[in-house]
């Protein structure tokens, strides 16, 4: 029986115009950490659709049974919801949702641009897998949680306390099928990695800017961990994604 939503996770959603923005989160997570920048692109006059991705927002039990496929198959239509009410589409992601905006963007030539903040696209190493099948042969579903990474004091996520370890692995395939495929990305990136980074090695963003055949503008955060949206940088964040997509749409 799935639980009650937790405060802050609702999804968010606006209509303010014929071009629009999808955004998404990341694993773990919720619309919490990503709504400042969603409410930032409406305030500046886009439509935006920003869903809650299944099994997320309310109690680690119910992530459970979800993997990849199914975070995809929420963000693909959410894509389609916002790309039937408008003329172009940008997609911005946190994380895990960095890797599902560029799967969209890898089959969805149409999408005008990306705004990636600490993108998960490298896949984790076959020691890492060993390790969490190790743990699952031991009966063990649940490592520590990688939310609130975040270096401004006082701040936090609402996020799980706990990393579900089958959901990981289909997530860590996920972006190994993202990687195989990121020179289907032609459309221009705007690119923002952290510096300092727990759960994304910045290795992930140095693959991802290689990979892609589209331009990238990528923009190295000082002073911030790596839920930079809710971090020290998050209002230079805002701003780099309002202007660049007022200019990946303009026309």
């Amino acid at each position: 029986m799935t639980a009650e939503l937790l405060p802050g996770c609702e999804p968010f959603s606006a209509s303010n115009g014929r071009d629009g923005v999808l955004v998404l989160h990341g694993f773990t997570g919720s619309p919490h950490s990503v709504r400042p920048l969603g409410e930032a692109l409406a305030d500046a006059g886009f439509s935006v659709e920003l869903p809650l991705l299944p099994g997320h927002g309310t109690r680690l039990e119910d992530m459970l049974g979800y993997r990849y496929e199914h975070f995809l198959e929420a963000a693909e239509r959410a894509y389609q919801s916002l790309s039937a009410r408008s003329d172009r589409v940008a997609v911005a992601g946190l994380s895990m949702g960095g890797t599902l905006a560029v799967a969209l963007a890898e089959t969805h030539p149409e999408i005008a641009g990306l705004i990636l903040v600490n993108p998960l696209i490298e896949q984790a190493a076959e020691s890492f897998y060993e390790m969490m099948r190790g743990l699952l042969a031991a009966g063990v579903d649940r490592i520590p949680g990688i939310g609130s990474d975040i270096a401004a004091e006082g701040r936090s996520e609402v996020a799980y306390e706990e990393t579900p370890i089958e959901p990981l692995l289909s997530l860590m395939d996920g972006a190994g099928a993202v990687t195989d495929r990121l020179s289907a990305v032609t459309c221009p990136v705007l690119l923002l990695s952290s510096r300092t980074d727990h759960v994304v090695p910045p290795s992930s963003g140095d693959l991802l800017a290689g990979g892609v055949l589209g331009p990238v503008e990528r923009v190295y955060l000082e002073r911030s961990f790596h839920v930079a949206t809710l971090d020290h940088d998050q209002a230079e964040i805002e701003q780099r994604a309002v202007q660049f997509v007022q200019k990946v749409l303009a026309g």
